[in-house]
């Protein structure tokens, strides 16, 4: 009988531990290579469809670049402020535009501006799978920010299927 308890209570020891553990490990959806590619490649050539010349930065869900296109003719500035845009929209889970809006009417977000490596900008747009955002797309060099996000809207709707 003692040995049988014995028995019980290192199996239920052994299932707690292993619980335990199990909580410390997490599975994430992320963005792939070939992803980010597709993903930048339908942005700039729906910017450059509208007469835009446009660079498009894809991150991953941590805010890496994971793939970078650039129209002809696009500014040297519209790199930096692609990669900045996605970076902020990855990282705050938003778009680049509402966050911008929200810092201009509310004295409480004005400080977000303040953060290294923000940008607050229209056209950064997550990517999510879900509700779980994977990364961001961020484009930069139409005239508005308001038109960048529509190109990274239309980008990341172009590949909509690939994201299940």
């Amino acid at each position: 009988m003692q040995n049988r308890l014995a028995t019980v209570a290192a199996l239920t020891l052994s299932l707690i531990a292993t619980a335990a553990s199990a909580e410390g490990v997490r599975t994430e959806k992320n963005m792939s290579l070939d992803l980010a590619t597709q993903i930048a490649a339908q942005t700039v050539a729906t910017c450059t469809a509208n007469g835009y010349a446009v660079t498009a930065t894809v991150v991953d869900r941590a805010g890496t670049v994971r793939a970078v296109q650039r129209a002809d003719n696009a500014g040297p500035h519209t790199l930096e402020a692609s990669r900045l845009k996605a970076y902020t929209s990855a990282s705050a889970k938003n778009t680049t535009l509402a966050m911008m809006e929200g810092a201009q009417k509310n004295p409480a977000a004005a400080n977000l501006v303040n953060i290294p490596g923000y940008l607050l900008l229209g056209g950064g747009v997550p990517v999510k799978v879900g509700n779980e955002v994977i990364g961001a797309v961020g484009v930069g060099g139409a005239p508005g920010g308001h038109l960048d996000e529509q190109c990274a809207v239309a980008g990341i709707a172009k590949v909509q299927d690939l994201l299940k």
